[in-house]
């Protein structure tokens, strides 16, 4: 995520899946880690098992707070107050790593500053937690030798989700965390490559390697390379898209596999501006819902059926190999991209490169995989950066210095989510994911098996509300925010706090994201998915 290039210098896991298992400390924030990272969940399971202390923030009662030594059951949208009172504690009680501020990094005194307010008693206000469970968290991470902090979108998916991410590096910061091995700060990425999809410069304002194409240097080096004169203007995110075609300023789209018709907040906006474009190309392995909107479908191969490279979450980049050939018309990714470019530009202009070509191109682009070609993947995986072919691979980022020189310390002002409950819609939706189905389900609702154990969308409730609204366990309701409404059963439990409700996303036939909340983060662009104000209605009074 850009918060944490800012802070960092990449949007990567600092250390390794591997090394969880050596944390004093862990700090899992935002992050529901068995069931959305099943693997890496057993990890953490595992550390606990070797004498580990487990810190779970979360405003839902997950599979992880029954192996934790504190479970912060914050309200949905207070992290970033959380982790302020969490640093102030820390400066409070001089638990802080003073060797390793002075030394290696920058702009501590505004930081300090910008917390010396945010007392435990002033976040418990806020965040619904105990004063007394905020000085203990606190207390725990910062005398643990090896403290490591894991976050996904539950921390991202914020208009404040930049300002959350630099909260945790100052929290890293503040503690000598970060540059050691069981340690650091580490995101835990969603699907099988968005890591390496995030190192290949999938965002529109940077080139491949977090080089940013603003940046006049930059520019000149990727026109070399690629033999094409480029702009210094940064493009849209996928998030400012929809506006844009909405407002004419996007006619033409092309969508590799993913199917914003359900994954996007607000999605019966999205759909209004995808129908509106005047060209929608989707590329998929299968005839998605956004797909069933384009005027040209690419059928495309999945991992089994191409060959290339991914990066996980821990930055490996990885050989994936062609076990079985693409079915009927289907091409991978890669033939696809060539054939079109060669219909637009001509033979003569376009050489079709195949995959171990186009790695060869990126190990050129990027200093961190220069050392990297296929004879050293063969065997295993490697770890950016990897600067020269003599190089192993890097485990733990940072461990000498950090790409800025000095890290900086970023002065963090808490401010609320951008939607909260009132009299009209009361409660606050956060939605996620399960264990069984993945997404939007394009690939799991068609397993017999999970289908089966995870077969269909429910609504969250607490006893307390439940009781106030008349519902029964398994009743038919109606979810209603001021961007659309659903229907589908309610489970009563109290996983989910009073005033707060949680709603898988994966199903078409209740899409939660037709609730949710399309308001970005004005630094990342990210939108708020994880907190929006809603109602929930018996259906025998719900208003049509």
């Amino acid at each position: 995520m850009t918060g944490l290039v800012t802070a960092l210098g990449s949007a990567a896991m600092t250390n390794t899946i591997e090394g969880i298992v050596d944390n004093d400390v862990l700090l899992v924030i935002g992050s529901n880690t068995t069931e959305t990272h099943p693997v890496i969940g057993v990890r953490m399971l595992r550390a606990v098992k070797r004498g580990a202390k487990l810190i779970v923030a979360d405003p839902r009662k997950i599979g992880l707070t029954d192996n934790a030594a504190l479970w912060l059951q914050q309200r949905s949208g207070t992290d970033g107050a959380l982790i302020n009172a969490l640093c102030h504690v820390i400066l409070r009680d001089g638990l802080e790593d003073a060797a390793y501020i002075n030394e290696r990094t920058e702009n501590f005194e505004a930081f300090k500053e910008s917390v010396q307010g945010c007392t435990p008693q002033w976040a418990a206000e806020i965040t619904g937690i105990e004063a007394k469970d905020i000085e203990t968290a606190a207390t725990l991470y910062a005398r643990a030798d090896r403290a490591g902090i894991y976050y996904t979108m539950g921390i991202t998916q914020h208009t404040s989700g930049t300002d959350n991410v630099c909260a945790l590096a100052n929290l890293a910061l503040l503690t000598g965390n970060l540059g050691k091995a069981g340690a650091g700060i580490n995101p835990l990425r969603g699907q099988n490559n968005v890591q390496g999809a995030s190192d290949m410069g999938c965002n529109p304002v940077y080139y491949p390697g977090y080089q940013l194409v603003a940046d006049e240097g930059n520019r000149k080096k990727f026109e070399e390379i690629w033999g094409t004169p480029l702009s210094l203007m940064p493009g849209l995110t996928a998030t400012e898209m929809p506006a844009a075609i909405l407002e004419g300023k996007l006619k033409g789209m092309w969508i590799m596999g993913e199917n914003p018709i359900l994954s996007d907040p607000n999605s019966s906006h999205v759909k209004k501006a995808l129908e509106q474009l005047d060209t929608l190309v989707v590329q998929d392995i299968f005839l998605t819902e956004t797909a069933e909107l384009a005027d040209v479908v690419f059928p495309a191969a999945s991992f089994a059926e191409k060959d290339g490279t991914f990066t996980n979450t821990e930055r490996r980049v990885q050989r994936v190999r062609r076990a079985v050939p693409p079915p009927g018309n289907a091409m991978d990714d890669l033939t696809i991209i060539n054939r079109v470019t060669t219909r637009i530009i001509g033979k003569g202009q376009h050489s079709s490169m195949d995959a171990e070509a186009t790695f060869a191109e990126i190990t050129r682009c990027w200093p961190a995989m220069a050392g990297m070609n296929y004879d050293r993947l063969e065997s295993r995986g490697l770890q950016w950066p990897c600067p020269d072919k003599e190089h192993p691979g890097t485990a733990v980022l940072h461990e000498n210095m950090f790409p800025r020189g000095r890290a900086l310390f970023t002065a963090i002002t808490w401010k609320g989510p951008d939607e909260a409950p009132d009299e009209e819609y009361p409660l606050v939706l956060s939605t996620g994911r399960v264990l069984y189905q993945y997404h939007t389900g394009t690939m799991t609702r068609r397993s017999k098996v999970l289908e089966e154990s995870a077969p269909g969308p429910y609504v969250e409730i607490n006893p307390e509300d439940a009781e106030v609204l008349g519902l029964v366990d398994g009743e038919i309701v109606r979810a209603r925010s001021r961007r659309g409404r659903i229907t589908l059963p309610v489970r009563i439990t109290d996983k989910v706090h009073r005033g707060m409700v949680f709603m898988p996303f994966h199903y078409k036939e209740a899409a939660a994201n037709l609730l949710t909340n399309d308001a970005l983060d004005p630094k990342c662009k990210i939108p708020e998915a994880k907190v929006c104000a809603i109602r929930i209605e018996k259906m025998t009074e719900a208003v049509a």
